[in-house]
């Protein structure tokens, strides 16, 4: 018995310091399960081994970039805020480092993983720990870590700050917004609520259902922030992530959070970019109205909103070309969103209230962007 344990571990060990030295990205996808167990690993052949290893560097080469392009110190004295307290006492283990920590939270917004499946990724990742700088013998921070310092980042009102740190790295660095900007919103969905009609018509005039306050465990797990909405005759329910991005690279420049019924056009001037050097400014018919005409009229901008048929005055010709030459750039904005909703495979928000969507969907939009540029940067 001693000897088959031995046996096993010195497999273990043989296989897990070749697959390191290939850079395989995850132990469980290479079977070492299935080592442990006895298998045959004759079947398993060098050029099996880097064959997949080679498919999955494609993968992970988005980290790669991140990892060698973006300067994650730039992000140090801003995260340092949340340690800036005093402690009881010098006990126990010391904190993770917030460089450390901060870059968690960007894989975890990248891949839209939850805290549990965070800290597994962590431990079965090659590629994750790579991109951390782990090594197998490292202390892995659980759920609970990680959803205590998001915590702390959110309460301490630090993620729009990290957010705007980076958009003066990007246009110190040859990415300042030019061209003009393309404004649009897309709906983040959160899981459903159960309410009845009375009680969801009491959170809308912001009261609390009377019987939640004698059950604070129902009172916990219901999201009063979020509201419903229809759009193209399909209801959601949750927030909305309002965001202006630059013509010419497509980043993020300015964003905004509500919730899921607050009109695309009623959030304009919160993100608008004053920075940017152009004067035109992309949206679509959602955006037509005498404010915003007046708004961008006001702020020097040129408005290249698409126009908007009606029941009794339909398009001319005329403006259905003028609509899709505008529609070109105006479709950029897709691109940003579409990137979002591939990576993470769904974009159910995870949390609840508004105060952690607005964190969620920061991060989400900070973590675009950083990944945006590392990919610019290395193609030049």
């Amino acid at each position: 018995m001693a000897s088959s344990i031995y046996s096993s571990i010195i497999r273990i060990k043989t296989w897990t310091f070749f697959l390191l030295h290939v850079g395989y990205s995850s132990i469980t996808e290479f079977g070492i399960f299935h080592i442990l167990q006895g298998g045959p690993m004759h079947q398993h052949g060098l050029f099996d081994v880097q064959m997949r290893h080679e498919t999955i560097k494609q993968y992970a080469s988005m980290l790669d970039q991140l990892n060698r392009i973006v300067n994650w110190e730039d992000f140090r004295l801003t995260l340092e805020i949340i340690r800036n307290k005093e402690r009881k006492s010098n006990a126990g283990r010391k904190p993770f480092d917030v460089v450390f920590m901060f870059k968690i939270l960007v894989l975890q917004s990248l891949y839209n993983l939850s805290d549990a499946q965070m800290e597994f990724q962590i431990t079965d990742r090659f590629s994750f720990m790579a991109f951390l700088g782990l090594q197998l013998n490292d202390r892995v921070p659980d759920e609970k870590t990680i959803w205590l310092f998001r915590e702390e980042l959110t309460n301490a009102e630090l993620i729009k700050p990290l957010f705007d740190r980076f958009e003066a790295t990007l246009s110190a660095g040859g990415f300042a917004a030019r061209k003009g900007q393309i404004i649009d919103a897309t709906i983040v969905s959160v899981p459903k609520q159960r309410n009845s009609r009375a009680e969801n018509k009491q959170i809308k005039e912001g009261e609390t259902p009377e019987d939640w306050e004698s059950k604070p465990n129902k009172k916990r797990q219901k999201d009063t922030d979020a509201r419903w909405t229809k759009k193209r005759n399909v209801t959601y329910y949750g927030y909305k992530n309002h965001v202006n991005v630059d013509v010419q690279h497509k980043f993020i420049r300015q964003y905004d959070v509500t919730n899921a019924s607050v009109h695309d056009s009623q959030v304009v001037g919160d993100i608008l970019d004053q920075n940017n050097g152009g004067q035109d400014v992309y949206a679509d018919s959602a955006y037509v109205g005498e404010e915003v005409w007046k708004l961008l009229k006001e702020e020097g901008l040129r408005s290249q909103i698409n126009e908007k048929g009606y029941r009794n005055r339909p398009l001319t010709d005329e403006q259905k070309a003028s609509n899709r030459e505008k529609s070109k750039i105006r479709s950029r904005v897709e691109h940003v969103f579409g990137v979002q909703s591939q990576r993470a495979g769904g974009l159910i928000l995870r949390g609840i209230g508004l105060v952690r969507a607005k964190a969620k969907i920061g991060l989400r939009n900070l973590s675009y962007n950083l990944s945006r540029y590392a990919l610019l940067t290395e193609s030049g």
